[in-house]
């Protein structure tokens, strides 16, 4: 179904290159579901605190071709008695060319994301509607701010590395 993948226009760089992102598959890399107890969580406690934790990673594959991962993890539970822990890595394998370097680092960290995300929101669902529970439908996620935080959050530690004094070894 190559109608449905999604791609950047294809518009000329600066340097004449075609500049060009295409996504060339999407797939699940690893997927893992704990209930310890099964569904069968007392009736009083049917209302779990839920912990969400987001990370996404990027490889070269290729000249031009990227995996981008995008790992959720869900963890619900009561007090400290888990409910249940879902997580999932879904990949996709992005072609992206004709930009430069710093415009490759934001593809790859908030607009390949962004085009996991549905996916991975959809596979969480129904991975917990499938242990039992109701289904669990992750909030929406802006990839370009967190992208930008991390951004800043890595030039502010290379600052503080180059401005701290270097100690000696004896």
């Amino acid at each position: 179904m190559a109608d449905e993948t999604p791609q950047a226009a294809p518009a000329a760089a600066g340097n004449g290159a075609q500049q060009e992102v295409t996504l060339q598959s999407v797939y699940i890399k690893d997927l893992s579901f704990e209930a310890p107890k099964g569904p069968f969580v007392p009736a009083q406690n049917q209302d779990p605190k839920m912990s969400i934790n987001l990370n996404t990673s990027s490889s070269v594959l290729a000249q031009d071709v990227h995996e981008v991962v995008l790992t959720i993890t869900l963890e619900a539970k009561n007090g400290e008695v888990p409910v249940y822990v879902a997580e999932v890595k879904q990949g996709g394998v992005f072609v992206v060319r004709g930009f430069s370097a710093d415009d490759v680092r934001r593809i790859l960290g908030a607009f390949a994301p962004n085009v996991l995300f549905p996916y991975v929101r959809q596979t969480v669902s129904d991975l917990v509607t499938k242990g039992g529970f109701p289904p669990f439908f992750l909030p929406p996620v802006n990839f370009d701010a967190l992208y930008e935080r991390s951004r800043q959050e890595q030039a502010a530690r290379q600052q503080a590395a180059a401005a701290a004094p270097s100690t000696p070894v004896n």
